[in-house]
């Protein structure tokens, strides 16, 4: 059962309307037996934001707070923060609800769109109506590219892809989501060389694999448009187990 809170507090329905019809931006993580993955990085994103978005400070200690406030006696959740525009400065709502995994394997759709200000986290985007115009085309997500065919993202996950050297990271406006960064940060340790450059839609052929990282992990890509990937990459298997292997941290 989904649990919201507003600084706190359990808000009125017309409380919740007034504060998330507002703009602002939020972190998503997966929470396991009070923990969560990449917690400091969680927190200097929230932070940038809060300085780019409301040109405002951010505490950190307050928000595990509510975090754990928003938790309860729930071990495992997932758990949002979002930050939204108040009248009286940034306002903070937390929610939890039952904890997800990464669904896998997944077919995209490439639509050319990109993100406003893309390496916000931000909400009231248009992202979502092209996922579920991608899912009535009977696709599980859309990944959105700039409209000289680079891809950038999926509209809920980064997208990365393999070749024979490694791991490729899309170089194009997007997210540098969490999980990205720690694989990233822990990959080299499991002998996984990654790099950054643009990949366009007219390569996919070329790559042998694709994959998604989110929150809720790591997925395979099986398809993107007509381009098949083999849905049993080893490569994605390598990646999950580095994210295994990446410490939990105390909310």
């Amino acid at each position: 059962m989904d649990r919201v809170e507003i600084e706190g507090q359990e808000p009125t329905p017309e409380q919740l309307l007034a504060v998330t019809s507002a703009y602002g931006h939020f972190t998503a993580m997966q929470v396991r037996d009070g923990k969560t993955r990449g917690l400091a990085l969680h927190m200097d994103r929230l932070a940038a934001s809060n300085r780019e978005v409301f040109d405002s400070a951010f505490d950190p200690d307050r928000t595990r707070f509510l975090i754990r406030h928003v938790l309860g006696d729930r071990a495992d959740a997932s758990v949002r923060v979002y930050v939204h525009r108040g009248e009286q400065g940034p306002i903070m709502v937390v929610t939890a609800r039952a904890p997800a995994e990464m669904a896998s394997p997944l077919r995209l759709r490439s639509v050319a769109y990109l993100r406003p200000d893309p390496h916000v986290k931000h909400v009231h985007t248009d992202q979502g109506l092209y996922r579920e115009a991608a899912q009535r085309a009977h696709f599980d997500d859309a990944v959105l590219t700039a409209f000289d065919g680079r891809i950038a993202e999926t509209t809920m996950a980064n997208i990365g892809f393999f070749d024979e050297a490694g791991v490729i990271w899309p170089d194009a406006p997007m997210l540098d989501g969490i999980t990205k960064q720690l694989l990233e940060l822990y990959g080299p340790a499991h002998a996984i060389s990654m790099r950054k450059r643009p990949v366009h839609r007219s390569e996919l052929e070329t790559m042998a694999g694709a994959f998604v990282s989110s929150a809720r992990g790591i997925g395979r890509v099986s398809a993107i448009d007509g381009v098949a990937f083999d849905p049993s990459e080893e490569g994605v298997d390598a990646l999950s187990r580095v994210y295994a292997a990446v410490p939990w941290d105390e909310v």
